[in-house]
């Protein structure tokens, strides 16, 4: 098969853990990817094009969309991956630090949509792939911020999937349950800790290791991704992992009391 048979793939956060693993994937299935990181990689990943991009950088931003184009003349997908994770009690970080990871995994999905939208006008076609997570579903104890974005993401993303679906684009969202990637890596702590959040901060960080080490593989999230890119008639969700799906079915279908008792009980908090 050519490996430019699908078309052209921009994945942003390419450099590690679920944004790699999806843009190998969607090469092996015929796509020419191309990938971006915030910092030149000493390894180029098989099969992906490495560009350098700040996604809270709107110069950078259109940069990495311009030299797609210049180079290829299309973008045929995008797979808004680039985050980054908060762990602490809501109240623990400042307004400024909330703006810097809504400015990393909302508006950052937001600038990358805006630069490539207009090529997918042009062409008439192309699918946007925003990575949400089962925490855009359900609450997230001491996750609060994180799970505020992800929340936003959803909502930004349904009603923009109205808004350009009349020009040949969708906007799909896969939903990812905990995935196993490096915890160091992807996770910020507050920059305004609480002593009356040490304890509970500690627990919650303890079981965020457990459930990560014994989550999902990030193949599973990008098989999803790849299913999501190449769907004729695509669903607006897709949740990648059982554990993610039974998550959706909980929130959908059975009472609020019986998910908010359920809910504290995973995250061991005293009722």
């Amino acid at each position: 098969m050519s490996k430019t048979e699908r078309g052209i793939a921009l994945v942003t956060g390419a450099s590690s853990g679920i944004g790699l693993v999806t843009a190998q994937a969607l090469w092996r299935d015929g796509y020419r990817v191309f990938g971006t990181s915030r910092k030149p990689m000493p390894n180029t990943p098989d099969g992906t094009t490495m560009l350098i991009c700040d996604v809270t950088d709107d110069a950078s931003v259109q940069t990495v969309v311009d030299e797609v184009l210049s180079r290829t003349g299309q973008i045929d997908l995008l797979v808004n991956n680039a985050g980054i994770g908060l762990l602490g009690g809501a109240e623990e970080s400042t307004t400024e630090q909330a703006k810097a990871v809504f400015d990393v995994n909302m508006f950052g999905i937001m600038r990358m949509t805006n630069a490539v939208l207009p090529v997918m006008r042009r062409q008439r076609r192309g699918r946007i792939v925003n990575l949400s997570s089962i925490l855009g579903l359900i609450p997230a104890p001491y996750n609060a911020l994180y799970a505020s974005t992800k929340h936003a993401i959803e909502g930004y993303s349904e009603s923009l999937d109205h808004e350009v679906r009349t020009q040949g684009i969708r906007i799909v969202l896969v939903e990812p349950g905990v995935t196993r990637t490096s915890f160091e890596e992807n996770i910020t702590r507050p920059d305004r800790p609480l002593a009356v959040y040490d304890t509970v901060r500690g627990d919650a960080e303890r079981l965020m290791r457990e459930i990560v080490a014994k989550g999902d593989a990030p193949e599973v999230v990008a098989a999803t991704v790849v299913r999501a890119a190449n769907a004729a008639s695509p669903k607006r969700r897709y949740t990648a992992g059982k554990a993610a799906g039974r998550v959706r079915f909980l929130r959908r279908f059975l009472p609020e009391s019986f998910v908010d008792k359920n809910l504290r009980k995973f995250n061991r908090l005293a009722d």
